[in-house]
């Protein structure tokens, strides 16, 4: 296959990484999108050094933290719900209701192919611009002001988002994974 037939390959793979850091069909196709096409216009500066799917994932993460940028500058839609829902988890204080039970082993959990499905499930029910904090820290491995760049907040609302992220999943997986 030539390059244009490897990247294409690989599609459907940008398509899951980029849909779960924006959570949006549509964004993660236009960031793929955005991505094959600077790859196609790249091609040159392509010299196999590395891997192509390392190539283009590293292509596709500048992408995505540019559509979430553009997404933080724009204005919800009119009925568009953005109240984080799991609010109702931590007093007014900001501490929890009720914590979380320890984990027994989630080293070995991690390897299951299911616990990553129930890991994609709890972060699909985290508020957006929560997940995206978490994701762009944790997946995308972004510092504290890069994420505060990409999503237009303070770094102390930063380290909130992040915990509470950490906690929502927390106690989504402990019920939905490690609570079986």
């Amino acid at each position: 296959m030539g390059f244009r037939e490897d990247l294409e390959a690989l599609r459907p793979y940008l398509l899951r990484y980029a849909s779960l850091q924006l959570r949006n069909r549509d964004a993660a196709e236009d960031a793929v999108q955005e991505t094959l096409l600077a790859a196609l216009a790249a091609e040159a500066g392509f010299a196999g050094r590395s891997n192509l799917r390392t190539w283009a994932t590293g292509i596709l993460k500048h992408k995505i933290v540019d559509a979430i940028r553009r997404a933080g500058r724009e204005r919800p839609l009119e009925g568009e719900d953005t109240s984080d829902d799991f609010d109702a988890l931590f007093d007014e204080r900001g501490h929890w209701h009720e914590h979380p039970e320890p984990w027994a082993d989630p080293d070995g959990a991690l390897q299951q192919k299911e616990f990553l499905a129930a890991l994609e499930r709890c972060l699909e029910a985290l508020p957006p611009r929560t997940a995206r904090a978490f994701l762009l820290r944790e997946h995308m491995g972004l510092e504290t002001d890069e994420i505060c760049k990409a999503l237009g907040v303070t770094s102390t609302h930063c380290w909130v988002l992040l915990y509470r992220a950490r906690m929502a999943l927390r106690a989504c997986l402990e019920k939905s994974w490690f609570g079986k």
